[in-house]
């Protein structure tokens, strides 16, 4: 009956079930979405016409990631249908190419085993995926997990990739043994038990890292944390507020909740919406209020915020390939979407370096610098931003306390936000503004995917959105004091810092690292089998 099925019902059915896969409770069938379009591939594999096959594999192998796209991004469309169109659109163009290629080496290597071979292909764009301007990489599988955490506390080992990794060998057992007609006892075990002792190992994980968290508490110094959810309109209100109106309402809001044993006060992304142009912050009229106003009566707290910063060149100096041009003027500045600390003795500022193509950059701004206007507008600074090549954490002025000033989108990426606690980071605070996409699943899926940085690295995580939901994670992803869409809030936690690094934080992403390689020498083979045939 399978045999009989069209190819074009099952790269439905596979793009279904994947999409289906990343709402709960269906996270248990991304063990068998890959299945419908192996089996299209098999199927399309036996045809006569080589030409004509590939063709048609092209059309059903992108028509299943089109789809699986559409159905789980499709929310990008409230910021921008042309950015939404971008990255559905290229990123099913993306993976189709990636799945050709390793359709392409199979069938010249002509061997049953080479269909493990997807494997470091796929998990090598994926890590590729991460690296370049184009970057997308919201449907890496491993994030999968994100509403199941509790299956994946290992991820201090793997990291995300590890998740990917199970889901296609899983998928690839399956579809040998419905290939091979092979329904015996011991051959469906072990799928089975593929899936079963990872997630027992995890809540065996799970149980000895809660229990030694426990003891931890009374032992270890914690910080008190305030987390202020302004809730203001990122479309009509946020950047056409004069800047003192939405501090004056800041301190509003606070009213008796910040006192003297708060530590620190964070605020979401780009809350100044002053433009502060950098080494001259003694200037700023936002950071100057927040010093005034609220350090002058309480000099233990320390601020994190979000900001827009600008960065004048000095004549020079030679400007970076996202630098603009002031108007009526020969002099160039950089712009930065930027996490500032604010404290009684000094300021220290992060450029958030992952941006949003599209969005926040031009992708390739040394190629396609005249086309930045096109650059779409979400407030504050129009055209390419500028980054920074190293993570910045923010440290105490006793060196106790570091924190990741991650930023928004930056908390998608395992290994980046990695690099924060190689740097000394032992608490993480992300600041986003989730209310680009409006009340759909995709500010849901942003902080789902945070639980997964808080396993990685065992540390915990204060999460501050303008809108969305702001929360404090624990090391284990697990969700605590979680804020309502589009509400005005505050919530508060004793945190407390984490010094141990992870198998993961101390080594890094190495599923992807060797993946990487091995899908550069499996690119390099099947050229030269290519080559060596003709």
């Amino acid at each position: 009956m399978i045999k009989k099925t069209p190819n074009i019902l099952l790269s439905l059915i596979s793009a279904l079930l994947l999409s289906a896969s990343w709402f709960e409770p269906f996270t248990i069938l991304a063990f068998v979405a890959w299945i419908p379009l192996l089996m299209v591939e098999d199927n399309i594999s036996l045809l006569e016409t080589p030409k004509r096959k590939k063709l048609k594999l092209i059309g059903l192998v992108y028509f299943t990631f089109f789809v699986w796209n559409v159905c789980v991004t499709w929310w990008i469309y409230f910021a921008s249908l042309e950015g939404a169109c971008l990255a559905i659109f290229c990123n099913a163009i993306l993976m189709t190419m990636v799945f050709m290629i390793w359709y392409n080496l199979k069938n010249r290597l002509h061997k049953s085993w080479a269909i493990w071979l997807l494997i470091p292909i796929w998990l090598g764009f994926e890590y590729g995926h991460t690296l370049w301007d184009l970057t997308w990489t919201w449907l890496t599988l491993g994030n999968v997990f994100a509403n199941t955490h509790h299956w994946v506390q290992w991820y201090e080992f793997t990291g995300t990739s590890g998740g990917s990794l199970w889901i296609l060998i899983v998928n690839i057992i399956v579809f040998k043994l419905i290939k091979e007609n092979n329904y015996a006892i011991k051959s469906i075990a072990k799928p089975i038990a593929v899936v079963i002792v990872p997630i027992i190992f995890s809540y065996l994980i799970y149980s000895y890292r809660q229990s030694n968290n426990q003891k931890q508490i009374s032992k270890n110094l914690t910080y008190k944390t305030l987390l202020i959810q302004p809730n203001v309109d990122p479309y009509n209100d946020k950047f056409n507020t004069e800047p003192q109106v939405q501090l004056q309402n800041l301190v509003k809001q606070m009213g008796s909740r910040l006192d003297s044993t708060v530590d620190y006060l964070v605020l979401p992304e780009t809350y100044l919406t002053e433009n502060i142009y950098e080494g001259e912050e003694n200037q700023s009229f936002s950071l100057r209020f927040l010093r005034d106003s609220i350090l002058s009566k309480y000099p233990h707290l320390t601020i994190i915020t979000g900001a827009s910063t600008i960065y004048a060149y000095k004549p020079n100096e030679i400007p970076s390939a996202t630098a603009n041009k002031f108007y009526q003027s020969d002099k160039y500045y950089d712009a930065y979407n930027t996490g500032i600390q604010i404290d009684q003795n000094s300021i220290t500022s992060y450029h958030k370096s992952k941006l949003v193509p599209g969005v926040e950059k031009m992708p390739f701004p040394a190629l396609f610098k005249p086309l930045e206007k096109l650059a779409i507008n979400l407030g504050g600074t129009m055209g390419s931003l500028g980054t920074q090549e190293e993570r910045t954490v923010f440290f105490s002025h006793n060196k106790t306390v570091g924190i990741a000033p991650v930023i928004c989108y930056e908390s998608v990426y395992p290994d980046y936000v990695g690099q924060y606690v190689r740097n000394g980071a032992n608490l993480i605070f992300i600041i986003t503004n989730d209310g680009w996409w409006e009340n759909t699943p995709g500010h849901i899926q942003h902080l789902a995917y945070a639980k997964l940085r808080a396993i990685e690295n065992r540390r915990e995580i204060a999460r501050c959105a303008n809108t969305g939901i702001s929360c404090f994670i624990t090391p284990l992803g697990d969700i605590e004091q979680a804020t309502n869409y589009w509400e005005q809030a505050m919530i508060e936690k004793n945190m407390m810092p984490n010094n141990d690094l992870t198998f993961f934080s101390r080594f890094g992403d190495l599923i992807s690292y060797t993946s990487g390689i091995l899908a550069l020498l499996l690119l390099c083979w099947s050229q030269y089998l290519r080559f060596k045939k003709s």
